[in-house]
């Protein structure tokens, strides 16, 4: 039987991310901060170094600079072992002259470099969801059942099915059936699994593990598959040992403004679902030598606070403060997602980064290298309302300040109380 040092993992780094515009603007999905001082991408990375597993792939495309910089400057692996963390870059050769198209496009793109590692099983892996899980133990799975493919799947309601690709399982763990985001209740009632459960039916979660030699021929006799959940799953259900392993513990799935915000801010709660730190799996990140916080006169309520922050006279509440945020005297800050900044002091002449005096913010996601000027005001819109402006915009009622703004003292951001048009006041 195979052993988890002949397994490789490959991350994908992600489309073009436009349901999460604007923090998607300047940077790939995966390198979306998380949790104030964590990006995206250590999640998956974090798993495999915890489950085992050394040698990681992970394939990027758009605005991938960020996301390059932070892998390279944090996962360094013993040169006395097998182990690395690569990124594998979109690149035009002869063959190919064109971008990844999706998912299995973009791996059958790198087959080569998939190849050359001797593996006996590739997982695959998404760079935009939250959990913690051993990969040894989807892997015995694999091994056990002699799957050609296994999928990661996650027990969900009847209320969540048309949001996943749902797969039916049988009593062997054999999937027997699959429908990407079933809308109607005929075809939802057919993919039930567990009819006795509150949660009956098996969404997939984007993770997949598939025997070297299964992948390769999949990808090569079959070059019209661009994505494996549309078209390389439901394929080989039908013609192939696909097996599922059932993962019952925390998961998110960031995709949208909506999701990341409400994904946050249930971490900063007392009794938070998922936690950063555990001894067994803990999430790594780039190393800092930031100072510790100064607050000042201040009032915190279910705060996340992160390394090298100053904070002056100012209340805050269920809310994430991220690295080296200076928030100065008289604000209020509710709900809210502060970013931090890159440095402490502006690129230029600009004004100084942060939040500035007398501010109040609510419902907000202020991203990295902002400058807030004084007494200005953020308040969130109502639910549904999606607004672009050239330096904020509104997604699902929330107002993101996009990275690196400056807006001027006395800015507000509300909604219009009358009017049914929702308007930027001054």
């Amino acid at each position: 039987m195979p052993s988890i040092k002949d397994v490789a993992a490959v991350i994908m780094g992600g489309g073009r991310g436009t349901r999460l515009y604007p923090l998607t603007r300047n940077r790939a999905k995966p390198a979306i901060p998380v949790a104030g001082k964590y990006r995206l991408i250590d999640i998956p990375i974090s798993n495999c170094i915890n489950s085992g597993i050394f040698r990681i792939s992970v394939l990027t495309q758009f605005n991938s600079a960020s996301l390059n910089r932070h892998v390279s400057q944090t996962y360094h692996m013993d040169p006395f072992g097998m182990g690395y963390v690569e990124i594998l870059a979109a690149e035009q050769t002869e063959d190919n002259n064109d971008w990844y198209q999706g998912t299995a496009d973009a791996v059958r793109r790198q087959l080569s470099q998939v190849r050359s590692e001797c593996v006996s099983d590739v997982l695959i892996l998404a760079g935009d969801h939250l959990y913690r899980m051993d990969y040894a133990a989807m892997l015995q799975t694999h091994w056990n059942t002699g799957a050609d493919i296994t999928v990661g799947v996650i027990p969900i309601d009847g209320e969540e099915v048309s949001r996943f690709g749902v797969l039916k399982q049988n009593d062997d763990g054999r999937i027997v059936a699959f429908a990407e985001k079933p809308q109607t209740p005929a075809v939802q009632a057919e993919m039930v699994s567990y009819p006795e459960r509150t949660n009956c039916y098996l969404g997939s979660m984007g993770i997949y593990v598939f025997k070297l030699k299964v992948l390769i021929d999949l990808l090569n006799e079959h070059p019209h598959f661009d994505d494996f959940g549309a078209d390389v799953i439901p394929f080989a259900v039908d013609t192939m040992a696909v097996f599922g392993h059932e993962f019952d513990d925390y998961w998110r799935d960031i995709g949208t403004i909506r999701s990341y915000y409400n994904t946050n801010l249930e971490l900063t709660r007392h009794d938070a679902p998922f936690h950063f730190y555990d001894p067994r799996g803990p999430i790594y990140t780039h190393t800092r030598f930031l100072p510790g916080c100064i607050i000042e006169d201040s009032s915190l309520q279910d705060v996340m606070l992160t390394e090298g922050c100053n904070i002056r006279a100012s209340s805050i509440s269920h809310s994430i403060v991220g690295v080296r945020s200076q928030i100065r005297r008289g604000s209020i800050i509710t709900d809210s997602i502060i970013m931090g900044a890159d440095q402490y002091e502006p690129m230029s002449n600009q004004e100084p980064l942060g939040i500035g005096e007398n501010c109040y913010i609510q419902g907000a996601i202020i991203d990295k290298n902002v400058s807030l000027g004084a007494g200005s005001v953020i308040k969130p819109f109502p639910r549904g309302t999606d607004i672009d402006n050239c330096k904020w915009v509104v997604r699902d009622g929330i107002v993101v300040i996009p990275k690196g703004t400056v807006l001027p003292p006395g800015t507000i951001i509300e909604p219009e109380p009358t009017a049914r048009q929702l308007n930027l006041v001054y």
